[in-house]
């Protein structure tokens, strides 16, 4: 019998150019905030199906996060950008996190000003 399955090889291209485009779009976002903060560091974490989060710390605390849509994106995306990359988000970069009023209120709002549950 003859193999007559069709395989399209631009289907594999075209998605290598997707994700190069998705992982030059983060690591710009990664160079603004890292110049916005005087530099900046990161940690990956692996969000299952929903792909990969990238937490940025600024040299001056400010700290955000960006959501790839795979680990290896946000791995290619930190790797274009040149920041320094930490396996855990351990205590010591943690301390560097600079939280302001807003982050307050929003870990005391089951505390401060939300309804009972009485």
């Amino acid at each position: 019998m003859a193999d007559t399955e069709q395989v399209d090889e631009s289907t594999g291209a075209t998605q290598d150019a997707k994700t190069e485009r998705r992982a030059a779009r983060l690591a710009k976002e990664i160079a603004s905030f890292a110049k916005a903060h005087g530099g900046t560091d990161g940690h990956i974490e692996y969000l299952g199906q929903r792909g990969a989060r990238i937490v940025l710390v600024g040299a001056d605390g400010g700290w955000g996060d960006l959501v790839a849509p795979t680990y290896a994106v946000a791995e290619q995306a930190v790797k274009k950008s040149g920041i320094t990359v930490h396996e855990e988000f351990d205590g010591e970069f943690a301390a560097r996190v600079r939280t302001g009023p807003y982050e307050w209120k929003r870990m005391a709002g089951l505390q401060l000003g939300s309804p009972s549950n009485t």
